[in-house]
């Protein structure tokens, strides 16, 4: 079992890269909407920004052995920044997401020292 969170800056990509991680592995359907994957509030779905840390399980099979990936995506905004360390605190590493076109920017920071305080194992994308 590894436990793994997606953690960046507001509006980097979280979700998506968490739907496409669902379909990969067969969690969801391809074509489900990303978003619709993990957001479920309504404000969430409305705004395309993730509120409330959101977790889901996937099955992924490497070299004939299986693994439970269980993944918590969390919110980028600073102002769920008790989502995002509850979320880290369950966790044994961390997708660190940036923007390549928006570059590092303040919460990506912040959610970096986050992970990083927790020993954390950071792997950025």
């Amino acid at each position: 079992i590894r436990n793994f969170s997606i953690v960046a800056h507001i509006d980097h990509g979280k979700s998506t890269l968490s739907g496409k991680l669902l379909e990969f592995t067969g969690a969801v359907s391809e074509g489900v909407g990303l978003g619709k994957a993990v957001d479920k509030l309504q404000v969430e779905q409305e705004r395309g920004i993730t509120v409330k840390a959101c977790t889901a399980s996937m099955v992924y099979e490497h070299k004939g052995t299986k693994y439970l990936l269980n993944l918590i995506d969390t919110p980028g905004h600073v102002d769920f920044n008790y989502e995002v360390t509850r979320a880290l605190a369950a966790c044994d590493g961390a997708l660190l997401v940036v923007d390549a076109v928006k570059g590092v920017q303040a919460q990506t920071i912040a959610n970096f020292y986050l992970a990083f305080e927790q020993d954390l194992v950071v792997v950025p994308v």
